[in-house]
């Protein structure tokens, strides 16, 4: 039998991620909210630094920095950034100097404990190297200027994008499809948190080699739907290019849904509040504020608008960010206190 995913196998990769994660059943959580087939994959269960899902993108974009000789790292993203937290970690464990550019000022009213909690403080205590960046300036110009005044110093730097969201990273999710398909043959919808597009570009990239019609669909964190599913439809092509499927490439198969963003990165409404406690009080699961506590209020959404009716099996997928509940510690004791 032909392997639709042969071209990736061939492909540099480092060995990071506990993998398969696994899929569980949410019985308790599907019956609150109308779903019959409800299941979560654990991607928060990746292992390194807490886990998450930028885990499996790292395996590929890591291992292209290898191939290039890099002796050092740059990345960019917000305090609570996981993809921050997990490079810092990723490069400790392959013995390679880790630089963050920390784009401070991006929340104007944050907790207190938001910006030295949480995931910032795994940076450094995973040794990166903190380069704080006003979010107001030109951010990837200044990540640009990290990467010349580390060639400058004699350095090899590497540039990891924004959420390791490129095609190669995406890859890591057209395996993670490949692991959902294998376990729930039948799986009509996958929802997730979408932000910065390689997840949900890698999972409709990965399923159409695969030849599976499941939905995927992508909960918009950051308020700005138009931009994700644009990034989405861009990393995708790029990565149906990689598993040399450009042709099955349809713009249709992106959907990326706007009304579970609490109007802005970052910041907590009801609607999120009640998702994360119904999830930890149903299933035992741990949300954070910014990215999956969004996502299970906008899978909670879609099943009450029916959005699910069909009968057929749902995977919601948990991003993984626990750190960053640390980050947010009235948010999380205010809607703790309520029943």
């Amino acid at each position: 039998m032909t392997d639709p995913l042969a071209s990736l196998r061939t492909l540099a990769r480092v060995s990071l991620a506990h993998l398969p994660t696994p899929l569980e059943r949410m019985a308790r959580l599907g019956a609150a909210i109308g779903i019959d087939r409800l299941w979560v994959k654990r991607d928060d269960c990746t292992g390194l630094a807490f886990g998450g899902n930028k885990v499996r993108k790292l395996e590929f974009d890591l291992a292209a920095a290898i191939e290039a000789r890099a002796d050092c790292v740059v990345c960019g993203g917000v305090p609570q950034s996981n993809v921050a937290r997990q490079v810092a970690a990723a490069c400790a464990k392959l013995g390679l100097e880790c630089h963050l550019g920390i784009m401070r000022g991006r929340l104007p009213h944050a907790e207190p404990a938001y910006e030295e909690s949480g995931n910032i403080l795994l940076d450094r205590l995973y040794g990166a190297i903190v380069h704080d960046i006003p979010w107001d300036e030109d951010r990837n110009l200044r990540l640009t200027a990290i990467v010349r005044s580390l060639k400058r110093s004699g350095r090899n730097p590497f540039l990891v994008p924004y959420g390791a969201s490129d095609a190669l990273g995406a890859l890591g999710y057209a395996l993670a499809a490949e692991e959902i398909v294998k376990v729930l043959p039948d799986v009509g919808w996958i929802v997730h948190a979408s932000g910065s597009a390689g997840t949900q570009a890698g999972l409709i990239a990965g399923l159409l080699a695969l030849g599976h019609p499941a939905q995927v669909i992508g909960i918009d964190v950051d308020a700005q739907p138009g931009r994700v599913a644009a990034d989405v439809r861009r990393v995708g092509r790029e990565a149906a290019s990689l598993l040399h499927i450009e042709d099955r490439w349809d713009d249709e198969r992106v959907t990326v849904v706007g009304d579970w963003s609490a109007g802005q990165y970052g910041v907590a409404d009801a609607e999120t509040e009640a998702a994360i406690r119904l999830a930890a009080r149903s299933e035992g699961l741990a949300l954070d504020p910014v990215y999956t506590g969004k996502a299970m209020a906008g899978l909670i959404g879609l099943a009450r608008q029916g959005r699910f009716s069909d009968g057929a099996p749902v995977v919601w997928i948990h991003t993984g960010g626990g750190p960053g509940i640390f980050a947010y510690p009235t948010t999380m004791a205010r809607l703790s206190s309520r029943r």
